[in-house]
């Protein structure tokens, strides 16, 4: 997908990204095509990863795992056809308050912090054959559609958040590992997923046997 340039060299750093747009953001907020603006030439995979924050970590933007679901996984069809999706006019035009927008970029400022300076190009098997670049942007849209679950249970969002967060990160950086964790992440978010839909029916046929 055009314009996902690895974060690496002399551009900022994501942290130093997020951490400028917070300073940045005007008191009447941002929509999410101005944020994408923001974000300059790193490409769409980079508004994915800024997209999952909200999940990641105890700050609320209620009514945001759709549509932010719905982008990500748009962004991921641009991955598996190698060319920049569309995105609806409608989400794009979606306003995030500057109380919304301040703390989400603070927080996810410091979390990059912490996690980029273990990234680098590495298992680079993953993210340069064309075969599992296609799968790695079918699990990221596969995230992105559990993330969409309406689900008001621990770990539901944050599961396929961390998903789609390392996918995009090892994809961008080349780095073989971090696309390892996304699978990883997938797994368990299917597993869990399937455990609450086990134990659901479970329940629903015992309440129909009594």
């Amino acid at each position: 997908m055009a314009g996902n340039a690895p974060l690496s060299g002399n551009e900022k750093s994501l942290a130093q990204v997020l951490h400028d747009l917070a300073r940045s953001v005007p008191a009447e907020g941002l929509t999410i095509r101005e944020l994408r603006e923001r974000l300059g030439e790193r490409g769409l995979l980079l508004l994915a990863m800024v997209l999952t924050i909200p999940f990641l970590l105890p700050v609320s933007l209620p009514g945001t795992s759709t549509p932010f679901g719905l982008l990500i996984a748009l962004i991921g069809v641009g991955v598996i056809t190698n060319r920049p999706p569309w995105l609806p006019d409608r989400l794009l035009r979606r306003r995030l308050s500057v109380e919304q927008m301040v703390p989400v970029l603070e927080r996810g400022a410091r979390l990059c912090a912490r996690i980029e300076t273990l990234i680098h190009p590495r298992l680079l098997l993953l993210t340069h054959r064309a075969t599992l670049g296609r799968v790695n942007g079918l699990l990221l849209v596969l995230s992105a559609l559990l993330l969409m679950i309406p689900l008001p249970l621990p770990f539901s969002n944050t599961l396929p958040a961390y998903g789609v967060l390392f996918l995009a990160t090892g994809i961008l950086e080349r780095d073989g590992y971090l696309v390892v964790a996304g699978y990883v992440m997938v797994g368990l978010s299917i597993a869990y997923l399937s455990v609450v839909a086990t134990v659901g029916t479970a329940r629903v046929e015992q309440l129909w046997a009594h």
